[in-house]
């Protein structure tokens, strides 16, 4: 099978009959073998319902439903991991990306040698609230990771299969499986501007605090990529830093007291950060000591992305 296109949905019912039209016309104008997993994510409407019919009249369209809403990167990573097709294109289900687009992302993935290819809707359809915010967080995630897209949280996205094999999106982390992939050893990353397109049914699932996660998760992905595997790298060379510069402090105070016979160095404030810094510093160390033991008893703490052998059978 060609491709497997991915729809995580929550309440879209009006948009699902269209949406699996168009994708069926798109496949079938460039002859494509296909299959589409739609997740509902534990809609309060008919959603199911819509996707239950639309399964009768096209076998390639295929379902998932949650008991209760679990969010967009559960979806993902449940369909990922059924997904058939040698290339996998994930898109919202609003409607507001064009599956006119599948083709030249698929060509990027088989004939460009991308490992992964993000749409960039370079034109947005959204209030200045949502475009705004939007591109402080891009800006913030290309300075953190090195990976330069301009739209990191596009929903119009193509994958090699093994990529997405490879990945496990949890909690918010779907806005960041181009992090996840580069991490995983799938380095070539591409970006192809995409024609967005104003929601046509309902309103957006998305609030204002979907940037509060963003930049947590930001911050939590950073860390896990950087030091995940070594995390005494991280918290052990701050707590180093920083018991060595309460010990010099102390150094200090404790020559001055000397040097100076009425000299009460208890009574500066320095003297107070000094301890801090210390405890601070040992408390840090201890941190790295312990997630280093965690890390090193992890069931996946061995586990490689390997992509050829030569003479040898791996796993």
């Amino acid at each position: 099978m060609q491709i497997t296109i991915v729809v995580p949905l929550f309440n879209e019912e009006e948009s699902l009959p269209e949406l699996a039209a168009w994708i069926d016309r798109v496949m079938k104008a460039n002859n494509f073998s296909y299959e589409v997993l739609m997740v509902d994510d534990g809609s309060k409407d008919n959603s199911w319902q819509v996707v239950e019919t639309l399964a009768v009249q096209n076998s390639n369209i295929k379902g998932i439903r949650f008991g209760r809403n679990y969010g967009k990167s559960a979806a993902l990573q449940v369909a990922f991991q059924e997904a058939q097709g040698d290339v996998v294109v994930t898109m919202d289900a609003d409607l507001q990306d064009s599956p006119e687009e599948v083709p030249d992302l698929y060509k990027m993935i088989v004939e460009e040698g991308f490992d992964l290819v993000s749409g960039w809707k370079k034109k947005r359809y959204d209030p200045i609230s949502k475009t705004v915010p939007t591109k402080i967080y891009n800006a913030a995630t290309r300075f953190m990771t090195g990976i330069q897209l301009h739209d990191f949280n596009c929903g119009l996205k193509a994958y090699k299969n093994a990529v997405v094999k490879n990945v496990e999106v949890y909690g918010e982390m779907h806005r960041y499986i181009p992090v996840l992939a580069k991490q995983a050893g799938f380095s070539k990353i591409g970006e192809k501007v995409v024609h967005h397109q104003a929601r046509k049914y309902g309103v957006t699932k998305f609030g204002m605090e979907r940037f509060l996660y963003g930049f947590l998760d930001l911050l939590s992905v950073y860390f896990m990529t950087r030091f995940g595997k070594r995390p005494m790298h991280i918290f052990g060379g701050l707590g180093v830093l920083s018991f060595f510069a309460g010990f010099c402090i102390m150094v200090y105070l404790t020559v001055a007291k000397f040097a100076f016979a009425e000299y009460r160095m208890t009574e500066r404030p320095i003297f107070f950060l000094a301890l801090l810094s210390i405890v601070i510093g040992v408390q840090l160390f201890v941190a790295g000591f312990l997630g280093e033991l965690t890390t090193r008893s992890a069931a996946d703490r061995n586990e490689y992305h390997i992509t050829k052998t030569l003479g040898l059978k791996v796993g």
